[in-house]
C-alpha cells in the first residue's frame, strides 16, 4: 500500500531526477521590442524556435522526444481551436491550460515516466505591454511575465541570464542591439561562471534567433533572423 508520505517521496526523486537533466539544458532568451517579440538560443542540430500559430511561438528545454512531443501537441491544438472557433480564440492562455495538464498528469503518475520538459510560450500583440510569455514547468504550474523572459535549467543559470542585461530597454532597443543582448544572456546561462570558457568545454553551437513580428498587416509574423536550419 502506498502511502502519502511514500507518494510524497516519490514526487521529490521524480522532481530531482528531471531538474538534473534539465540543468544542461541550452538557455533560450526572449524579450519585448518595438518590431515584436525577440527570441534567442543556441542549439545542436534541431532549431529549438518555434511558431505553432498566428501570434505563438513556442521554445522548450529538455529531452528531444519531450520537447517534440509538447509542441506538436500545441500545433494540433491550435488548429483544432482555430477550426472549431476562430483564429481569434487561440490565445496563449488557452494553449498553456491545455498542455499543462497532460505534463502535470505525466509527473504525478508513478507507473511512466515523468516528462523532461521546460517549455516557454510566447503571444505577440499590438504593443509591447500587450506580449505574454508563459513558463510550463515538468510538473505542469505555468507562470505568466510579462516585457522579457529567461528559459533556462536552473535558478542560478536565469537569474546570471537577467543580471547580463540589467539595465537594458528592450521597450525601445532596435531589432540588432537587442539580439546582441539576448545573445549575451544565453552564453552568461550556459556559463554563469565563465568556468566552462577558460576550460574550453563550451560545445560547438549554432546561435539562432526568431522573431514574432507586430502589426495586423503581416502575411507571417513569424521570422527566422539567424540559424535557419538546412
Amino acid at each position: 500500500m502506498v502511502t502519502p508520505y511514500d507518494w510524497q517521496e516519490n514526487i521529490g526523486h521524480r522532481s530531482r531526477y528531471v531538474e538534473a537533466r534539465l540543468e544542461s539544458g541550452i538557455p533560450v532568451a526572449a524579450a519585448s521590442i518595438p518590431e515584436g517579440i525577440l527570441v534567442a538560443s543556441f542549439r545542436y542540430q534541431a532549431s529549438k524556435l518555434y511558431e505553432i500559430y498566428d501570434r505563438l511561438m513556442y521554445s522548450a528545454i529538455g529531452m528531444q522526444s519531450d520537447v517534440e512531443a509538447v509542441r506538436v501537441a500545441a500545433v494540433e491544438f491550435c488548429h483544432q481551436e482555430g477550426y472549431r472557433r476562430s483564429e481569434d480564440d487561440v490565445t496563449i492562455q488557452r494553449v498553456a491550460t491545455h498542455l499543462s495538464q497532460p505534463i502535470k498528469q505525466a509527473f504525478g503518475d508513478m507507473r511512466i515516466s515523468p516528462m523532461v520538459v521546460r517549455a516557454l510560450f510566447a503571444e505577440v500583440g499590438e504593443t509591447v505591454d500587450q506580449d505574454k510569455y508563459y513558463a510550463i514547468d515538468f510538473d505542469g504550474d505555468y507562470s505568466v511575465y510579462k516585457h522579457k523572459f529567461f528559459l533556462a535549467g536552473s535558478v542560478e543559470a536565469g537569474r546570471t541570464m537577467g543580471k547580463a542585461v540589467e539595465g537594458v530597454d528592450f521597450a525601445t532597443a532596435n531589432r540588432d542591439d537587442a539580439i546582441a543582448q539576448l545573445r549575451e544572456a544565453v552564453v552568461k546561462g550556459m556559463d554563469p561562471d565563465g568556468s566552462k570558457a577558460v576550460a574550453g568545454e563550451l560545445p560547438e553551437l549554432t546561435f539562432e534567433a526568431a522573431i514574432l513580428v507586430r502589426g495586423e498587416n503581416r502575411v507571417r509574423r513569424f521570422v527566422r533572423i539567424e540559424g535557419a536550419p538546412d
